[in-house]
Formats: C-alpha cells, structure tokens, sequence
C-alpha cells in the first residue's frame, strides 16, 4: 500500500519492507530506512518507531522514520500484531504485553543487521506506543534510550474519567460481550474513522473526538488499515494490567519526554515524567497539539531527537 504513506520519501532515504517474529511467532511487516549511501561494512545506530495507538506504520512513523534516516540512523517501523500487515487472528485485537513485546521483536530483528550497532539501539515511541515503549524499555536493557512524543499511557487512559461505579459497571459491560463474541465465534469490531476520508470534520464533534477526526478522517493522516479503536473487550486487557509501574528502573539510561504546550495528553507525559528517575527530560513544542507530533515536520523537533540519540547511544 505505497500509495498510503502520508508522506514523501526523502529522495536520499532507502524503504525496504521487512518481516520477522515476535516471540509469540507472529510475523511482524515493518520497513527498514536507510541512507541511500549507506556504507554496508560499517555500523550504524539504530531506532525503533512506534505508531499511534490505532495507527500503522505508513502514517506517523513513516514521518519520523522518513527524517531520522537522513540523519544517520537505521530506522524500522511497524506494524502491531493484528494491525495493518502484521499476522495475528483476529484482527484488530489490542494487548498491552503483546504491543509491548514489538519494540522488543524490534530489537531482535535490528541486532541480527550486520551494518547495526547492537549497543546503540533506540526506541521513540507516538501516542500510544509511547506508553509501550516505556514499558518495553523497562525490562529489556538492550534499548538503550527512549524517546516519547504526545504520550499515552493506555492503561490509565482505560480507566480515565471512572469512578469505581463506572468502573464496575464498564466491566459488566465488556464481560458480558465476551459472551456475545464467543457466541458468534468472532469478537466485535466498530470502527470509529470512515473508510474513505472526509473533506472535512464534521462541525458538531466535540474535543478531542475532533482532534483524532483532524489526523485520521481527513486526507491529512487517514489509511485504510486504521479505522480506529480496536476489538471491544481489548479494553479488559487494559483495565488489568499498569504499563509503567517500573518506570524508574529504566535509569540509568535516559529518557525524553516530547509534548505540545496544547496537547490535550500533556498529564501523561508530566506524570511519567515525575515517576521516572535521572537521566529524564520533559522537552515542550510551542504551538503543539496532540495531533502535531504525529506528522508536522515543522513541530516535530528533529533537532532534539537526533542529538538525544546520538549523545546517548555511545
């Protein structure tokens, strides 16, 4: 799907569309970015790029991965397991160790390249991912450093607004749909971005519904492989599981922090921020919303990223 890529590829960048398996053995799609001129018998620092929760790696990644290979770094995006290219039946499903465990496999497959520094291997991770690879980063000290930008944590955010009744009563709600699903013998699906994408976003939606309709139900961000949300009981998954409880055991390696000054998701960003020990930085883009971060070339901050990386994959 060349066509989808939200992006132009660079004309000095090289995409080479990869395969290989997490450790649960589904086989992840992901693309390779190198420089053009890459000198194959030398060894490069490398960077895993996670996308948005709900997103593929034709959309946001592609843009990071598009700029950061111009600049000295091998690149591997992905897709998530039952998302976009990736295997795994059924589709759609969300698991918060199964995404964690793809920045690992990332790892794996990067360390197997001859022309990569095994000990200078990075992860950033958008949105959600940012959550996962915090995570990832906790446990496998193979990363080295981390970068996230407009941050989720999913685990929190399935429990964001609810009081333990609501909480209570969104269980009831999920567990009885697993009796729905296991009665069709598929679970359900309801997409929540158009198939096609809009002119425009409609004028009656709220903030942030209209925000995430700004990135992937317009032209600007929408691919056919990210409809948004995922099967309905992943959230269960969610409810039950804390992403970032050893956050801090990621020191002494060090981690930066990148959010708008709008962005709607700042609270994340500040929170982890506050948990994680030294080495950290919580770096703020004028101007920013959520949504920038995942494309916008001229609020992304390059510049900060590759001298992060590259002053701590040494």
């Amino acid at each position: 799907m060349s066509e989808y890529y939200i992006c132009k590829l660079n004309e000095n960048v090289k995409r080479t569309h990869v395969s290989y398996k997490n450790r649960y053995g589904i086989v992840m799609a992901g693309d390779l970015y190198t420089a053009k001129d890459l000198d194959a018998s030398k060894k490069y620092p490398a960077l895993i790029v996670g996308a948005p929760y709900g997103g593929v790696k034709e959309q946001g990644p592609s843009v990071y991965a598009n700029e950061l290979a111009q600049r000295g770094f091998i690149v591997l995006t992905f897709d998530p397991s039952f998302m976009g290219e990736s295997e795994g039946e059924p589709r759609r499903v969300s698991s918060p160790d199964i995404f964690t465990e793809s920045f690992s496999a990332g790892v794996d497959y990067l360390g197997l390249q001859s022309f990569v520094d095994r000990e200078k291997i990075g992860a950033i991770g958008i949105c959600g991912s940012g959550g996962f690879a915090l995570s990832a980063t906790q446990m496998d000290t193979r990363i080295k450093a981390v970068a996230t930008a407009s941050m989720y944590d999913m685990t929190t955010a399935s429990r964001l607004g609810m009081d333990q009744s609501a909480l209570q009563e969104a269980k009831e709600k999920l567990s009885r749909q697993r009796w729905i699903d296991a009665e069709n013998g598929y679970p359900e699906y309801i997409p929540f971005f158009p198939e096609t994408p809009l002119d425009e976003v409609p004028a009656d939606l709220e903030e942030p519904t209209a925000e995430w309709f700004r990135f992937y139900a317009v032209k600007r961000g929408h691919h056919p492989h990210a409809r948004g949300g995922f099967t309905t009981t992943s959230n269960l998954a969610f409810m039950n599981y804390r992403l970032l409880d050893y956050i801090d055991e990621i020191s002494p390696r060090p981690i930066l922090f990148v959010m708008g000054d709008r962005a709607h998701s700042k609270f994340f960003s500040e929170n982890a921020h506050a948990a994680a020990k030294a080495p950290k930085e919580l770096y703020i883009v004028e101007d920013a919303e959520h949504i920038d971060l995942y494309d916008r070339v001229d609020r992304i901050p390059f510049d900060k990223l590759e001298t992060f990386f590259k002053e701590n994959l040494k």
